[in-house]
């Protein structure tokens, strides 16, 4: 396929994911701000870490209050992150290989992106009460990829967009565990207290990780949270879990046979790998989460160079 068509199914991928994170994101701390104390309800400064848009923010407002947040978040189209644009980003890489997808991925990108443009936080209902708006996005994104998945053949588009999809997927997952764990870590008295339990709900929340965890762990501890999240095999919102499906699609599109290794890509993604499956969460916690998911969100970010540089640059023959 010509590299111009893999770069945009890989970014109109990344692009629904990214707007349905950030949808998932700001319903769970609209829930989490009426669950806390007056005093703590506030906490929009950590939305705009997680999704690492805060510099971009602080061009336009001083205070990171819950309006502004929300609205930058989702509709403003100076931040290139926001629902809208990621939308928008993903609807221009549909226009331009609609030859190459699905009549039906085509009018549900579009429609989406028609939905964002017709509403707006002006109105009073939606501002005292976005969850229902967010769901819809969530609802649509899901519908997306369900659509992707059914009307779409294993060829390599398919591959391209299936690592967009989890390479962005285990970048938000770092981001959200990075925050809750090195930003909103409580003192030492309020470990275990109930507010730093809802917290730790929350975040399982935003993964839609709450129920699945509880059924697999039971009560809700940090270690095991953090297990979960990084480790787990089978959770498809896990970092191993996204590192490991966007290799075996990195695979398919190589064409590496007997474990081979062909491109710098690959190399970076099975590193990348080895360092997330062979790890006890009690060497991550000992030698520190932070600086440990910190090296995942680079690693992610340069394989996504890689595979540009692999498949998509001019220079690629």
């Amino acid at each position: 396929m010509l590299s111009r068509v893999a770069d945009s199914i890989y970014w109109m991928h990344r692009y629904i994911e990214r707007a349905e994170s950030y949808a998932r994101f700001l319903t769970v701390n609209f829930n989490l701000a009426l669950d806390l104390p007056p005093s703590m309800q506030e906490q929009w400064e950590p939305l705009l870490i997680i999704t690492n848009d805060r510099d971009a923010y602080r061009l336009h407002y001083e205070k990171s209050d819950k309006a502004h947040v929300i609205d930058f978040m989702t509709f403003d189209s100076r931040n290139p992150n926001s629902i809208l644009s990621s939308l928008n980003f993903a609807r221009e890489n549909a226009r331009t290989v609609r030859e190459n997808i699905s009549v039906e991925m085509w009018e549900q990108v579009n429609k989406m992106y028609l939905m964002m443009k017709e509403s707006s936080l002006g109105s009073d209902a939606l501002r005292e009460d976005p969850r229902g708006f967010y769901k819809e996005i969530i609802n649509g994104c899901q519908l997306f990829m369900g659509i992707t998945a059914s009307t779409i053949s294993r060829t390599d588009a398919w591959h391209f967009g299936r690592m967009g999809t989890f390479l962005e997927r285990a970048d938000k997952t770092s981001r959200l565990l990075d925050v809750k764990y090195h930003i909103l870590l409580p003192t030492a008295g309020e470990v275990g207290t109930p507010i730093d339990l809802i917290q730790w709900a929350a975040l399982l929340k935003s993964v839609s990780a709450y129920s699945i965890y509880r059924k697999e762990y039971g009560p809700i501890t940090p270690g095991q949270v953090i297990e979960f999240l990084v480790l787990g095999r089978n959770f498809p919102r896990s970092i191993f879990f996204c590192v490991n499906t966007s290799l075996e699609s990195l695979k398919e599109v190589s064409g590496v046979a007997n474990g081979r290794k062909y491109n710098q890509a690959e190399k970076l993604l099975g590193a990348m790998r080895s360092k997330v499956e062979y790890r006890e969460i009690s060497e991550i916690i000992e030698t520190g989460v932070h600086e440990y998911l910190d090296v995942i969100q680079v690693e992610i970010n340069q394989v996504s160079n890689a595979i540009f540089d692999t498949f998509i640059s001019p220079s690629f023959h």
